[in-house]
């Protein structure tokens, strides 16, 4: 049997209302139509199924056995509707019982715990997947949809036009040195006085790599790199036994502060990394994106309060 094109949801469910509530006013009011509205849709629906619903006493509608019969499968038929879209929208990552958030490694110094133990309060349920890597890496797989957020380093990497982006906090770039070296002893840093000692880097696709390049050649150096590693955990490491010198964010200050001490650039080779929240347009109106984008401006405002 061809359904009849009248025959719409809304039409279904204006009907179901009315017969919860036996009267147009009552019936309009809950769906927020006017009563003509409600009429005109009890009508339409008739003549889309080809049978009448009602019987007319006065100004009532009086249902029929074959509204009775409408209301008991059309009851189920909007529930499985309701389930078939909210399994749709999981599908899709909408909604989802799990947010799959990637960040980077020093991040989970202060920010991740900060903001993730805030998410949790506010979405108990909620399971959460954490993921660390590098931001080209985590940019990557947030296009692919295999992410559903990234805190990351905001930069060139970030630029897409299916991105929405939420700024939290900006962080320096310092230069890193084992306590007992005799660089230690310095207030800031002219990085050109440095071209013949040893450094440590990350590998190439992280945010503070990316950033230590650019300070370099503005430095006008080309640094002997000792050792590439893929987490910074393992460089502020390397550093602390002395094996090399590294250009590291702020935010890491509290990791080997015994044997490691960060010293500002001087002012020409000074640089900013942005931290900020990264996630696709597409899904701005996920609940769970909502909360934790709620949780991410409150960082970024007690961050700027401190």
């Amino acid at each position: 049997m061809e359904i009849d094109e009248e025959l719409t949801l809304k039409k279904i469910q204006i009907f179901l209302a009315f017969m919860r509530n036996g009267n147009l006013s009552k019936t309009a009011g809950e769906m927020q139509i006017s009563n003509v509205s409600v009429h005109k849709a009890l009508h339409s629906l008739e003549s889309a199924l080809r049978c009448p619903l009602f019987k007319h006493e006065g100004r009532n509608l009086i249902p029929l056995k074959s509204a009775y019969v409408l209301q008991e499968h059309a009851h189920k038929l909007v529930q499985d509707i309701v389930t078939t879209v909210n399994k749709t929208r999981e599908a899709a990552g909408f909604a989802a019982k799990v947010l799959n958030l990637g960040s980077l490694y020093s991040l989970t110094v202060n920010t991740l715990p900060n903001v993730i133990s805030r998410l949790k309060l506010r979405r108990g349920e909620l399971d959460i997947q954490l993921l660390l890597s590098s931001n080209l890496d985590l940019v990557k797989k947030l296009k692919s949809t295999e992410l559903d957020a990234i805190i990351v380093a905001l930069n060139e990497t970030t630029q897409d036009s299916d991105f929405e982006s939420l700024p939290m906090f900006q962080d320096s770039i310092y230069l890193a040195v084992n306590t007992h070296s005799p660089i230690a002893k310095l207030h800031e840093v002219d990085l050109s006085i440095l071209k013949d000692e040893t450094f440590l880097t990350l590998s190439k696709g992280f945010a503070t790599r990316n950033d230590s390049d650019i300070v370099f050649e503005k430095a006008g150096i080309d640094p002997k790199v000792f050792l590439q590693v893929s987490d910074i955990f393992t460089l502020i490491s390397m550093v602390s036994t002395g094996v090399g010198l590294a250009l590291l964010p702020g935010r890491i200050s509290s990791i080997y502060e015994s044997s490691v001490k960060l010293i500002p650039l001087q002012k020409p080779y000074q640089i900013k990394q942005e931290i900020g929240l990264v996630f696709l347009k597409s899904k701005e109106r996920d609940p769970n994106l909502l909360a934790l984008i709620a949780e991410c401006r409150m960082f970024a405002k007690e961050y700027l309060e401190m």
